[in-house]
């Protein structure tokens, strides 16, 4: 292939030099996506399973939310008959499925005429779509690109923040919809700023234009009984977050934290 990136179309590989960047690819196509990426060069898909439940998820509440992204009437019809995200799973899981083998097998050629470097990984973006194309009316994409694992640790991975606009529309499905409104966001960013936040009343803190938002809290006294905390005790701090109720993404990340 020859190419940092690449796509996969239901199931066929794109075998093109001009595959656009994975931003340009999403402002371009409308529907429900995730994004994960490699584990231990790129053996694994990390996180993979929530990431596809999630992505089930998300088409059910765009079927939902906005039946006009799946063109084919009989398409609607079928999809929208279903409010169960279980039987969206059952219809997507082996159309993504047969992608991602297809573009695994592409990357493992790849590797062997030494197309990625040692330390780099790969980002997967899968889109669902609702363009009227077999089987259901749904069209799959994957989308691979070279990744490169950041080093933690030190101040360069501190951040600086802004809030600049408020949450996401249908904020619990990961809508590449977001991706457009992301970008007028960045207008918006002050020179300094790594993160832009989102809130929708300037107080309350919704969550990243790209991450989840956190704070650790130090408690000063046990809410159940009114005891004091130890301050070194463990007990005595808590991770807050906004709830999914505020109008957040169901972030993959957000849900291990929790968890």
């Amino acid at each position: 292939m020859g190419s940092s990136r690449f796509l996969v179309v239901n199931g066929v590989p794109c075998l093109t030099q001009d595959t656009p960047s994975i931003s340009t690819f999403l402002q371009s196509h409308s529907g429900a996506y995730t994004t994960s990426r490699t584990n231990f060069n790129a053996s694994s898909l990390l996180f993979w399973e929530r990431h596809l439940l999630r992505l089930a998820d998300s088409t059910r509440v765009l079927a939902e939310s906005c039946p006009d992204l799946f063109i084919s009437q009989r398409t609607r019809t079928t999809l929208l008959s279903s409010s169960s995200s279980s039987c969206w799973d059952f219809v997507l899981r082996p159309l993504v499925t047969d992608s991602l083998r297809a573009g695994f097998r592409s990357v493992l050629i790849e590797q062997q005429d030494g197309g990625r470097s040692d330390g780099e990984e790969l980002a997967v973006t899968t889109l669902i779509c609702g363009n009227g194309g077999p089987p259901m009316g749904l069209d799959v994409y994957v989308h691979f690109g070279i990744y490169v694992p950041p080093v933690f640790g030190g101040t360069e991975n501190s951040a600086h923040l802004a809030v600049v606009g408020c949450g996401r529309d249908v904020a619990r499905a990961k809508w590449s919809e977001w991706v457009r409104t992301r970008k007028c966001l960045e207008k918006l960013r002050p020179p300094l700023a790594t993160e832009l936040l989102l809130s929708n009343d300037g107080d309350r803190i919704l969550e990243g234009s790209i991450t989840n938002f956190f704070v650790v809290c130090h408690r000063e006294m046990d809410s159940a009984t009114g005891d004091p905390y130890d301050c070194k005790s463990r007990h005595s701090f808590e991770v807050q977050t906004a709830p999914i109720s505020d109008g957040i993404l169901p972030g993959v990340v957000r849900q291990l934290v929790i968890e």
